[in-house]
């Protein structure tokens, strides 16, 4: 089958059994067929070769492929895939032990599962079960995930409103705002969950000291703080944890997408013993999960740890995004017309648009120049660029480059049209 006749099959059978809307959305934008993917970059049904700004939306910290995460699934299926259930998990318990050493202090127990919006479903069900109230509180332009408990606590309409009424008891307060997260917290508050920079939100980071005020004011009343480190977790930031920038500890953490090495889909929701005893003394079966914590997800996650440490990419992660964003800042100065900021930490950079159309224009315009990023989520004024860790100063350089260039050729798009 031919590039072109390939292509086809494969929006055809987007169209007739999975998702006609977003087949079409990919395919007008200029998306391919992924192919094949090694380090940083990915290739397309046409052999051409993109780098990854994107990185699965911070799944691929370690790039694609990553030839020690390989080789620990490859050892580890040997053995066994998906664990029996019945007897101890070897795989678990190592990777368990090991996020306990790495985590802010408190948090000792990992439940296991299969994603973040599973991470954060258990974080919010186990805070309800250990306080034994149904208050929760989230932020405006927050993202948890897309199930229905998640889905309550979600900051954007665009999101909720189709499946109204969801999980009662939710409210929401402006993010990076603590007094008014500081006053929301009460003796009815189960507790409170908030992201330490908002990913799908528009890269948000909060003012110094916003996490330590929430953390204390949870403490006050007895409330639990959920500290969303999905998409922040595994150094995106720089440290393990982007908590860890304010110096706090969550009583719960759900972390997902870069544990699994970007090999296996896994997640995690950790918590003090507090939280766990709650509510596993009285039933150890209260909260379980089919095919979470099996050995070769947990293989791949132990591995991945392994792998941070040993290639320093905490530090990568600052030196790298410090590079990058500097060249986004000093690229964005030629179009004060286009963009109002370009900002984040480590590696997680968000550079906004002064109007919504920009930044799919220039998508589309990277895209012709083997650049991949997107916009979030929550807003489309925002580009995002979160590449794997191990990026390299040429491959950052290359990035900011056709980043001027695609924004170059929309403002003159742009001026054809006025």
């Amino acid at each position: 089958m031919d590039a072109d006749a390939l292509f086809a099959d494969v929006v055809d059978k987007y169209s007739d059994h999975i998702n006609p809307y977003l087949g079409r959305l990919m395919a007008f934008a200029g998306f391919g067929v992924e192919m094949r993917s090694e380090g940083c970059y990915i290739w397309d049904h046409e052999g051409r070769q993109f780098l990854d700004c994107l990185g699965g939306y911070g799944t691929f910290a370690l790039g694609h492929r990553h030839p020690k995460i390989i080789e620990a699934v490859k050892n580890q299926l040997d053995s066994f895939g998906l664990s029996g259930k019945a007897f101890f998990n070897k795989q678990a318990a190592d990777l368990a032990d090991k996020l306990a050493e790495i985590a802010p202090p408190g948090l000792e127990y990992s439940f296991f599962c299969n994603s973040g919006t599973e991470a954060v479903e258990a974080a919010l069900k186990f805070a309800k079960g250990a306080t034994k109230r149904s208050k929760i509180i989230s932020t405006d332009g927050s993202y948890h995930g897309k199930t229905l408990g998640a889905l309550a606590t979600i900051g954007r309409d665009k999101y909720r409103t189709a499946f109204e009424p969801l999980m009662p008891g939710v409210s929401l307060v402006p993010f990076g705002d603590a007094e008014a997260g500081v006053a929301a917290i009460d003796g009815d508050t189960a507790a409170f969950i908030v992201e330490p920079v908002q990913g799908e939100g528009g890269i948000n980071l909060p003012p110094d000291g916003y996490l330590k005020a929430l953390r204390e004011a949870c403490t006050r009343h007895g409330a639990m703080l959920i500290v969303d480190e999905v998409q922040t977790g595994m150094a995106r930031t720089g440290p393990w944890f982007a908590s860890e920038h304010d110096g706090i500890s969550g009583d719960l953490m759900p972390l997902a997408k870069a544990i699994g090495g970007g090999i296996m889909p896994l997640g995690v929701m950790m918590g003090t013993k507090d939280a766990f005893d709650a509510l596993y003394e009285k039933n150890p079966l209260a909260h379980t999960s089919t095919f979470g914590g099996n050995s070769v997800a947990c293989a791949a996650g132990l591995a991945t740890l392994q792998v941070i440490e040993e290639e320093g990419l905490r530090q990568r992660s600052v030196t790298m995004g410090n590079r990058l964003l500097k060249g986004l800042q000093e690229a964005s100065k030629n179009f004060p017309d286009l963009i109002t900021e370009a900002r984040g930490r480590g590696l997680m950079i968000g550079v906004e648009f002064a109007m919504d159309e920009v930044g799919e224009l220039v998508v589309a315009q990277q895209l012709k120049r083997g650049l991949v990023a997107a916009y979030t989520l929550g807003n489309p004024r925002i580009m995002r660029f979160e590449p794997p860790l191990v990026i390299d100063e040429n491959q950052v350089d290359f990035a900011v480059d056709m980043f001027y260039e695609s924004v170059q050729e929309t403002s003159e798009i742009l001026a054809a049209l006025v």
